[in-house]
């Protein structure tokens, strides 16, 4: 059986690209999540996709960067297909289809997961050696709060956590009607305290 994994970083992201392209391929199930690809342990629907493969099977991704994000755990995954008679095909390597069940696949997966992973690690120096110029300059910020006391949500959370007393609202009750969620709630709850 042919089964394709489609994988995108975070919820706002788009799926369809890369399910159409395993569909155009001939994937006949197709497991999908959005959440990033650092650790495959936190990889329900991929780990699930390993569960069900078999000898004979085949997994198809998009791009290497989808299947794993590090050299370590692309190696220890292919090795563990390649173990159970499964073939892992890479839809775009530089423009070429790549397929492990081929000697030259393997090494050039093996290669190219090193790099890949080497380009991660280059970018996150880069950001660090940027936020570190920018708190030198003064000019980093870090990110931009959601809520701050001025947030009309939050401001009605406060408002009726405050009068749970006469409303006799619960927590949750409270986080649900203003769609603030219970940690915000709470901090910031204790922050008005202090001051």
């Amino acid at each position: 059986m042919i089964y394709g994994y489609a994988r995108v970083s975070s919820t706002t992201q788009n799926l369809d690209t890369q399910v159409a392209q395993l569909t155009a391929y001939g994937c006949q199930k197709i497991f999908h999540e959005k959440l990033s690809g650092r650790s495959l342990k936190h990889r329900a629907q991929f780990s699930a996709l390993l569960a069900q493969v078999t000898t004979g099977d085949t997994v198809v991704v998009t791009k290497l960067d989808r299947f794993a994000r590090s050299t370590q755990d692309a190696l220890n995954t292919m090795a563990t297909l390649a173990e159970r008679g499964v073939s892992l095909v890479v839809l775009n390597m530089g423009g070429d289809v790549v397929d492990t069940s081929t000697a030259i696949g393997k090494l050039l997966i093996t290669v190219l997961a090193g790099i890949a992973e080497f380009e991660a690690d280059l970018i996150k120096e880069r950001q660090i050696e940027g936020i570190a110029a920018a708190k030198a300059r003064g000019v980093y910020q870090g990110r931009p709060r959601t809520y701050t006391v001025h947030h009309k949500g939050l401001a009605h959370a406060l408002e009726l956590l405050a009068a749970r007393d006469t409303n006799h609202l619960t927590v949750n009750d409270i986080c649900a009607m203003t769609q603030v969620s219970r940690a915000t709630l709470y901090c910031v709850a204790r922050q008005v305290n202090r001051s």
